[in-house]
C-alpha cells in the first residue's frame, strides 16, 4: 500500500476544502430526506486522486493491432463470427454470446483480422485466453448502427435486447452482463435502484471524470435503466464527497428529475456493493445473496452512460475510460481508450520511464493486481493503468507471524472474521471456511492494510475461493455423472420389467390357444388343418430326402476319384521329366497326390455301398429316371494301372538316383547335358505347335526356351564342349 502524501499548495488544500463544505452542506440537506448509515470497519488509505483530475478526458492514437478478448465478463466465452483475413468495420459485432449469462464482443475499430488464437489478458494468474487480433487500417470506419428511438413506448425485452446486443457490462466491478442484472431471476420486485458513483479506490478518478464532464449522458442512460425496471419507488446516485465537482455536475443534470444524488463521507470501501446499499438503505444483502433479493438493483455510472449510448446511438460497448496513472510516466490523466488497446502503446503514448517503474497494476493500489506481460489489452472492467515507482508504491515487506492483534477484524467492511479465515484457507478447510463465510469476502484487502505483520491475507481468501469453486464444479460433474448411471439403470431394469411382460403375454396367449386346440380338435376345421399340415411335412421330408441321396453322395465321389486319378498322373510326368534339384519336392507332392486318390476311392467304397443299400422306393423321381453311374470292371483296372504306372516311376526315379551317386563328376555332367538336351527339344516342339496354334502363351514358351538354352550353353562350357 501506498504511504506517499498528497502533495497539494495551500491554495488547493483551501480550494478543496471549501468545495467540500459545500457538498458536506449539501448532503445535510439531502439527508434530511434520507438518511445516511454507516458500515462495519472500513480504511482511509490515501487517496492519490488529483494527479489525473488536472486535465479533461484525453485520448492517444490508435494503436496498430487491437486484441480483443473473448471473454470480458463474467459469464461464458463468446463465440467468434469472424475468420482469418476478414475485413471488419468499427461497431462491428465479431463474437456472439454464448448462453443467457454471457456478452458479445464487437471491433473497436476497422481493420482487418489478422489472427484467433490464444494471448496474454489482464488476469490476477497471467493466464492467457482466447482473443481476436484485428490489424486497424486507420480509417475507423463504422458499420452501420441501429439505434432505438422512442424507447419509451418500446417493449422491455426489446430494450433489454439491444442493451445485450451491445455487449454492455458491469464497468465498475466485475463485469457482469448488464441485460440479466436488469432482469431479476425469479420475478423479484425490484423498489430502489442505486446508481453507483463512490469510486472509493485510491488513484480512481474513471467516474470522477465521467460525471464532471458527461453527467446529462450518465442521468439518460439512469432515465432507462428506471423504465426497464418499471420506475422503483426510489432512484439514488450515491457519490463519495471527496468529488465536489462531480456532485455538482450530477446534481444540475438530474434538476427535474425525481432522481436523488446522495453525498456520503469518504470511507473505503464505500463503493462496495453491499456497502452502498447499506449506506443509503440501511439492507443488508444476505449471505452469498443478491441485490435483488432486497429489492435493489445497483449499476455504476459508466454502465448507465454505455446503455444510454446503446439505446439513443446504436454504438456497443467498444471503449472506455480508463485512469493512466503513476510517478513513473511524463503525463498522467484519464483517457478514452479503445477496448483492445494494449497496455504497452498506453504506457509509451504516456511517456513511461522504465527505470522508475516497479510494477504495472491493473487497478487500484488496494483491489488491482499485477501484470507482467505488457502486451495485455484494455478490457471493458479495466478502470485504471498503474504505473508507480518504488518510492510511490514500496514493495510489502516480507510476511510475519499472525499477532492476533485483531485489526483486521476492526476493519473488515463485511464484519468477518480475517484471521480465522487465514487459519482455515493455510489448513484448506473447505467446510470451515464456508461456514465462516468466506465468499461474502469482497477482497476489497482492508484486512491486508491494517496488518502489522504483513500478512498478504486477500491472497489466501483468492486462492482459496477458486479451490472451494474447483471442488463445486467436480463435485456437481460427478452428481451429474451419478444421476445419469442410475438414470441408466433405472432404464435397464424398466426395459427387462417390460420385456419380462410381454414374454409372460406371450407364454399365456400360447396356453391359451394350446387350450382352444385341444377343445376344437374334433371339429371338421381342425381335421382339415391337420392333413394340411401334413402334406407340408411331408412335401419337407421330399426335399430333404432328395437333397441327401445315396446317388448323388455316389456319383460326387465318382468325381473326386477322376479327378484324384488325373492329378497322379500329372505328377508323375513332372516326377519324370524334373532335373534332380526338383525331384524332390514333385516326388513328395506325388506322395500327397496319391493319398489323396487312396481317400477318394474309400469314400466311392462307402457311397456305392450305401447306394446299393438303399430300397428301391427310396429314390426320388429323379433319380430314378437318370441312370445311375456305377465302378465298372474297367475303371477299377485302369485305377489299378495307374498305381502300378506311378510306383514303376517311383521306382525308376531311385534307380536313376542310385545310378547318379555312383557316377564320377564329369559322368554326372555328361548326364545333366544329355537331360538338358532333351529339354530344349521339347521345349522347341511345344514352342513351334504354340506358334502354329496361335496360342497366347507363345512369349511364355519362348523364355522358357531361352532359359534352357543359356542353361544347356553354361553346362557345355563347363564340360568344354563347342555347341
Amino acid at each position: 500500500m501506498s504511504q506517499v502524501d498528497e502533495r497539494l499548495s495551500a491554495s488547493e488544500r483551501r480550494a478543496a476544502r471549501e468545495a467540500h463544505l459545500i457538498a458536506s452542506e449539501k448532503a445535510r440537506d439531502l439527508s434530511r430526506e434520507l438518511k445516511i448509515n454507516d458500515f462495519h470497519g472500513g480504511v482511509h488509505p490515501p487517496e492519490n486522486k488529483h494527479q489525473s483530475t488536472g486535465e479533461p478526458i484525453g485520448s492517444i492514437p490508435l494503436a496498430e493491432d487491437l486484441i480483443v478478448p473473448l471473454n470480458q465478463h463474467i459469464g461464458a466465452t463468446a463465440i467468434p463470427l469472424v475468420k482469418l483475413g476478414d475485413l471488419v468495420l468499427k461497431g462491428q459485432k465479431i463474437a456472439e454470446a454464448d448462453g443467457p449469462v454471457s456478452c458479445p464482443v464487437h471491433a473497436p475499430s476497422s481493420g482487418k483480422v489478422v489472427a484467433i488464437e490464444p494471448m496474454a489478458v489482464p488476469h490476477p494468474s497471467g493466464m492467457v485466453a482466447d482473443c481476436i487480433q484485428i490489424r486497424t487500417d486507420g480509417r475507423n470506419e463504422w458499420c452501420a448502427l441501429t439505434p432505438l428511438a422512442d424507447y419509451q413506448n418500446r417493449d422491455s425485452d426489446e430494450l433489454l435486447e439491444q442493451i445485450r446486443d451491445c455487449g454492455i457490462a458491469g464497468m465498475g466491478g466485475a463485469g457482469f452482463p448488464t441485460a440479466v442484472k436488469l432482469n431479476p431471476r425469479g420475478g423479484a420486485t425490484i423498489d430502489t435502484l442505486i446508481i453507483n458513483g463512490t469510486e472509493c479506490e485510491p488513484y480512481i478518478t474513471a467516474d470522477d471524470i465521467l460525471m464532471r464532464e458527461r453527467a446529462d449522458e450518465i442521468i439518460g442512460g439512469v432515465e432507462i435503466l428506471a423504465h426497464l425496471l418499471d420506475q422503483p419507488e426510489r432512484v439514488l446516485i450515491g457519490i463519495e464527497d471527496n468529488k465536489p465537482e462531480a456532485i455538482k455536475a450530477m446534481q444540475r443534470a438530474a434538476e427535474g428529475t425525481r432522481f436523488h444524488v446522495v453525498v456520503f463521507p469518504t470511507k473505503y470501501p464505500s463503493g462496495g456493493e453491499k456497502q452502498l446499499i447499506q449506506i443509503l438503505t440501511g439492507r443488508e444483502v444476505p449471505n452469498e445473496g443478491l441485490p435483488a433479493n432486497v429489492g435493489i438493483v445497483c449499476q455504476n455510472v459508466g454502465t448507465a452512460r454505455a446503455v444510454y449510448r446503446a439505446i439513443h446511438f446504436g454504438e456497443p460497448l467498444i471503449s472506455r475510460i480508463t485512469t493512466v496513472v503513476g510517478e513513473s510516466l511524463a503525463h498522467q490523466r484519464n483517457i478514452e481508450v479503445p477496448i483492445g488497446t494494449p497496455i504497452r502503446h498506453i504506457l509509451e503514448c504516456h511517456g513511461i520511464d522504465r527505470k522508475q517503474l516497479q510494477r504495472i497494476v491493473i487497478g487500484g493500489p488496494m483491489m488491482g493486481y499485477t501484470i507482467e506481460d505488457e502486451s495485455a489489452p484494455v478490457v471493458k472492467t479495466t478502470n485504471c493503468i498503474l504505473a508507480p515507482t518504488n518510492k510511490e508504491l514500496p514493495p510489502a515487506p516480507p510476511a510475519q507471524a499472525c499477532i492476533r492483534c485483531g485489526l483486521c477484524a476492526e476493519a473488515c467492511p463485511a464484519s468477518l472474521l480475517p484471521q480465522q479465515l487465514y487459519w482455515y484457507a493455510r489448513a484448506e478447510d473447505r467446510d470451515k471456511l464456508q461456514a465462516y463465510n468466506l465468499f461474502d469476502c469482497i477482497e476489497c484487502g482492508a484486512c491486508s492494510y491494517v496488518c502489522p505483520s504483513s500478512i498478504p491475507l486477500v491472497q489466501y481468501y483468492r486462492a482459496a475461493k477458486g479451490d472451494i469453486r474447483e471442488a463445486r464444479q467436480e463435485k456437481e460433474k460427478a452428481d451429474r455423472a451419478r444421476e445419469r448411471f442410475e438414470y441408466r439403470k433405472l432404464r435397464m431394469e424398466r426395459a427387462e420389467q417390460e420385456k419380462e411382460a410381454k414374454r409372460l403375454e406371450r407364454k399365456q396367449a400360447a396356453e391359451e390357444a394350446r387350450k382352444l386346440r385341444e377343445q376344437n380338435a374334433g371339429s371338421p376345421e381342425a381335421q382339415a388343418a391337420k392333413q394340411e399340415a401334413d402334406v407340408v411335412a411331408a412335401a419337407l421330408a421330399r426335399v430333404k430326402a432328395k437333397q441327401a441321396s445315396p446317388e448323388q453322395q455316389l456319383a460326387r465321389a465318382q468325381r473326386t476319384l477322376t479327378s484324384a486319378e488325373h492329378r497322379v498322373e500329372r505328377m508323375q510326368q513332372k516326377v519324370a521329366e524334373a532335373d534332380e534339384n526338383q525331384r524332390a519336392q514333385l516326388e513328395a507332392q506325388l506322395k500327397t497326390a496319391e493319398l489323396k486318390l487312396k481317400e477318394a476311392r474309400d469314400k466311392l467304397a462307402e457311397a456305392e455301398s450305401l447306394s446299393a443299400a438303399a430300397p428301391a422306393g427310396d429314390q426320388s423321381p429323379e433319380a430314378a429316371s437318370t441312370p445311375t453311374p456305377s465302378i465298372t470292371e474297367d475303371k477299377l483296372t485302369v485305377a489299378g494301372a495307374s498305381s502300378s504306372a506311378a510306383g514303376a516311376a517311383i521306382e525308376r526315379a531311385k534307380a536313376a538316383a542310385a545310378a547318379r551317386a555312383s557316377m564320377s563328376p564329369e559322368e554326372k555332367l555328361a548326364a545333366e547335358i544329355d537331360a538338358l538336351k532333351t529339354r530344349v527339344e521339347k521345349a522347341e516342339a511345344r514352342l513351334q505347335k504354340a506358334r502354329s496354334d496361335d496360342d497366347p502363351n507363345t512369349a511364355a514358351f519362348e523364355t522358357a526356351l531361352t532359359k534352357l538354352q543359356e542353361k544347356l550353353a553354361e553346362k557345355q562350357q563347363q564340360a568344354g564342349i563347342q555347341d
